[in-house]
């Protein structure tokens, strides 16, 4: 009964919005943290997915199934979502990956102050894999940037910085992030890159 109302209720919201993608009764909880259309909450630490490559998201529930993620005594709002992944079968996995690249949303507000120009020259080295239009790239396994939460990038560089994210063995790509985010020296640096992100 709660998931057809949630369902009728998402039903009424997006059709008022161009008639927008309505995810499978399975995965309506997903919108419970991350927004109807995938817009995120700050409040809850849950990022903005709307738009982003399905690739990427099956990845990442991939990697959060296998403990890749979500895992780590720090990453105590990744420990809230590594049960949600483990949950999903693979066709599960597909299915949502494919629903939350078809969402839209706005683009999220920015929160953080930092240098752009300084983060320009940080940025240079995250362009080789990302883009120079922070645009990603599916060959190196490198998401788009642009669009993300503030917020959550300075959280997720940090994660890699420290060793909550990118240290479990067979998360290659998580690895070359955190080798990557390593050569920001400090959270100042951190900032200004993110804050010339949100520029692109």
């Amino acid at each position: 009964m709660l998931t057809a109302v949630a369902v009728l209720a998402l039903t009424s919201l997006v059709n008022a919005e161009d008639e927008l993608p309505i995810p499978a009764d399975e995965f309506v909880y997903c919108t419970v943290c991350h927004g109807v259309q995938m817009m995120g909450n700050s409040i809850i630490n849950a990022p903005r997915l709307s738009g982003m490559e399905s690739w990427y998201v099956e990845n990442q529930l991939r990697a959060f199934k296998k403990g890749w993620r979500g895992k780590h005594e720090r990453d105590v709002v990744g420990m809230e979502m590594q049960p949600m992944a483990a949950a999903l079968t693979d066709e599960q996995i597909k299915e949502v990956s494919a629903f939350v690249a078809a969402t839209r949303s706005d683009h999220p507000v920015e929160t953080i102050n930092g240098d752009v120009d300084k983060g320009k020259a940080h940025y240079s080295t995250c362009a080789a894999c990302h883009g120079v239009n922070g645009e990603g790239n599916i060959a190196l396994g490198s998401p788009a940037l642009t669009g993300q939460n503030d917020w959550y990038l300075v959280r997720q560089l940090k994660y890699f910085r420290d060793g909550t994210r990118g240290g479990q063995p067979g998360d290659t790509y998580g690895m070359q992030m955190r080798a990557s985010a390593g050569l920001l020296s400090d959270d100042e640096a951190i900032l200004d890159v993110v804050k010339y992100i949100s520029t692109l």
